[in-house]
């Protein structure tokens, strides 16, 4: 690929990108809904929760079921809770059209309410706009809403893939790492993986590539060299190598932060690649910025530092 498919804007686009309106409020910019699992597996939704807060949603809720309610409620103060029973609770809770994007998956279980819950997130419809920030300024038309699937939301399906690519939609973000893309595009990876004696072996990029055509949406591969793709053979590479090596990024809850990432920018309005590009991006500055001894928790936090150096 040349560099135009490869690279990440930086400068002037990414700060058109990431910059509020000064007389917006903050339905403006959308209301994202994070979905956590029972009493003892919150940590994760709570994390992805932050992110999309920290990314600039105008309104972020988390929802979870009722047991778990009260360890929430004691985390939490801007991030609004709500309680779910299962999937015909979040059904009925996103018969409200400000609700515009989803996040789930971090912390849900691998069992069947986790696959109740993610075809529910994608057959939910979105009627209108509610009036937040589409890309470049135009309204947002999809028939379904943005909906990001990561760790047991993808890893629920490796019994049933055509199950998930049944309801998938070109608003949807699939975030796999190496494991769970195996799970769900076992071939795919498999020629990843085979030698150059037998058969002809796969770029990370093609492989990309193909999933994302095979899902209808936009697939992130994660890794130190996360590459992007949707469903039209568009393609980004997001480096985290040589002279933007952040290995401290591999640690427990990172990638549910890049969940809140994502789904905090697609309820601003950005189109699911541009919003999934630009989280991964701003994925790695933060580590970046923040340096050795980063946890989690420090990721979104960094976030301020990220937007000031980047003139917003």
């Amino acid at each position: 690929m040349d560099e135009e498919q490869t690279g990440i804007v930086r400068g002037p686009e990414m700060r058109a990108r990431l910059a509020k309106s000064p007389d917006a409020h903050k339905y403006a910019h959308g209301h994202a809904l994070i979905l956590s699992g029972g009493p003892g597996r919150g940590g994760a939704a709570r994390l992805a929760a932050r992110g999309a807060l920290r990314i600039g949603a105008g309104l972020v809720t988390l929802a979870c079921p009722q047991p778990a309610l009260q360890e929430n409620a004691a985390q939490l103060n801007a991030i609004m809770l709500r309680s779910i029973d299962g999937a015909p609770g979040l059904r009925e809770l996103l018969e409200d059209d400000r609700l515009n994007a989803v996040g789930l998956g971090p912390g849900l279980g691998v069992g069947m309410d986790t696959q109740q819950l993610v075809l529910a997130a994608l057959q939910a419809s979105r009627p209108g706009t509610s009036g937040h920030r589409a890309e470049q300024g135009q309204p947002a038309t999809a028939a379904r809403r943005a909906v990001v699937l990561d760790a047991d939301a993808v890893t629920r399906f490796a019994r049933n893939p055509e199950t998930l690519f049944d309801a998938l939609h070109e608003n949807a973000v699939l975030t796999p790492h190496a494991g769970e893309f195996a799970r769900l595009f076992p071939d795919i990876a498999s020629r990843m993986d085979a030698s150059e004696s037998t058969r002809p072996v796969l770029s990370k990029v093609d492989a990309t590539r193909e999933a994302a055509a095979r899902a209808g949406c936009t697939v992130l591969f994660k890794g130190p060299d996360t590459v992007i793709a949707d469903q039209t053979g568009r393609s980004r590479l997001s480096s985290a190598r040589d002279d933007r090596a952040a290995p401290w990024l591999a640690t427990a809850g990172a990638g549910d932060v890049l969940t809140g990432f994502i789904t905090g920018l697609l309820a601003r309005g950005l189109a699911p690649m541009t919003a999934t590009e630009t989280a991964a991006w701003l994925h790695v500055e933060c580590a970046l910025s923040f340096g050795p001894g980063l946890v989690a928790e420090d990721i979104p936090e960094e976030l301020p530092r990220v937007f000031a150096n980047l003139g917003l």
